[in-house]
């Protein structure tokens, strides 16, 4: 079974997305940071390694994905309340990324999505199972 998780995502520019996600208050582990690549910190086990796209083109034979037109992941965080998705969204689109869909809001589980500053896509998320409706 895995221990931990690493999302990989090529950034154009890595110094603007560490000025982006630290907005966002996330921390970036400084052993796995240096001017090609950083670690953020999400959460437990789980880290996305922001990387320049020059230097992620060597992890892969395929083209780097242009998230501005295509969609190659979408990754959701779940965090502890429906203020907690709000927060982390507008803070993201007040530091310039974009809110990319309307909010969703299922009763037990409340969500909005935004792009990063390279087009990724982030949904943050709150779900309360103890509401989840019995079939």
């Amino acid at each position: 079974m895995a221990k931990e998780i690493f999302v990989n995502l090529p950034v154009k520019d890595l110094n603007r997305s560490i000025e982006f996600f630290t907005k966002l208050g996330f921390s970036f582990n400084p052993k796995f940071t240096d001017e090609h690549a950083t670690c953020m910190i999400i959460g437990g086990n789980i880290y996305s390694m922001l990387i320049t796209e020059k230097l992620f083109s060597k992890f892969t034979k395929k083209p780097i994905s242009d998230a501005s037109k295509s969609t190659e992941v979408i990754t959701c965080l779940s965090v502890n309340s429906r203020d907690e998705v709000n927060k982390m969204v507008d803070t993201a689109v007040a530091a310039g990324g974009f809110e990319y869909c309307e909010p969703q809001d299922h009763g037990w589980m409340f969500y909005r999505a935004f792009e990063d500053l390279d087009k990724h896509q982030w949904e943050i998320m709150y779900g309360d199972e103890s509401q989840f409706p019995e079939n």
